[in-house]
């Protein structure tokens, strides 16, 4: 970022002002000002950039981070948006199905450095007490009550061939909010075709149901496997669908 002249946020924009800074943020990642992978400048050289304050900036970052297209770990923020927008056709945010349609839900994920459950252990063909990324994330309610959960456990082939997971075994203290939305897209751009297998049952009496996801490549080698719960009444189904690598 060489440019030293502030920006000048337009003023006849409805928007909040750290949203006009996440666009003009969001402008600078596209037009390849900030490379892909590499760590945006200090929220304070950001400030001095678009002219407005830290927390301006903290809260832009933010909106960046919700939407993929920054990730923050313990060495900074960095772009993580490729050469096309992210909304491009095919895209699915991850994991599949774990929002709820509540609009007051909150979203909390970590991650850990563990062994997986057993089942998820065989089904990544890992040996016993191996351990790897583990995944867990939760919707809840403002007041905390659980809407659905899942837990993701990632396979040796995934963090071996997408470095964008592989980064999150630092930070993989259980603790460190950890939203992984884009997975899928990091494994097709890392050249992996995604093929999704879905079982899903309903959980004892109760009118929940459980996914059970499989993810393999075009090698059919496993990526990861997911336990989604959620509040629901439906009889068992199974459904497949596969995605192409990207490019």
């Amino acid at each position: 970022m060489a440019r030293t002249t502030p920006h000048t946020p337009p003023t006849s924009d409805d928007r909040p002002l750290y949203g006009r800074i996440a666009e003009l943020l969001l402008g600078e990642l596209r037009d390849g000002t900030i490379p892909p992978g590499e760590r945006l400048p200090g929220e304070r050289h950001l400030a001095a950039h678009f002219g407005v304050s830290r927390e301006t900036v903290r809260q832009a970052l933010e909106v960046l981070r919700r939407g993929g297209l920054v990730a923050t770990d313990r060495r900074g923020s960095h772009a993580t948006l490729p050469g096309r927008p992210v909304e491009a056709p095919g895209s699915l945010t991850f994991p599949v199905g774990a929002r709820s349609a509540d609009p007051c839900a909150v979203d909390r994920a970590t991650v850990t450095w563990e062994t997986p459950p057993p089942e998820h252990a065989r089904a990544l063909g890992l040996a016993p007490y191996r351990k790897t990324l583990v995944h867990r994330y939760r919707s809840v309610t403002p007041e905390g009550r659980s809407l659905r959960t899942a837990v993701t456990s990632f396979s040796s082939v995934a963090l071996s061939e997408v470095a964008e997971l592989a980064r999150y075994r630092g930070r993989a203290d259980g603790a460190t909010p950890a939203q992984l939305r884009r997975a899928y897209d990091w494994m097709r751009k890392a050249g992996l075709s995604l093929h999704h297998r879905d079982s899903i049952t309903q959980v004892g009496g109760a009118s929940s149901v459980r996914v059970t996801r499989r993810v393999h490549d075009q090698y059919a080698r496993p990526l990861e496997i997911t336990d989604l719960v959620v509040n629901a009444e439906r009889d068992t189904l199974v459904y497949e669908f596969t995605l192409p690598a990207a490019g």
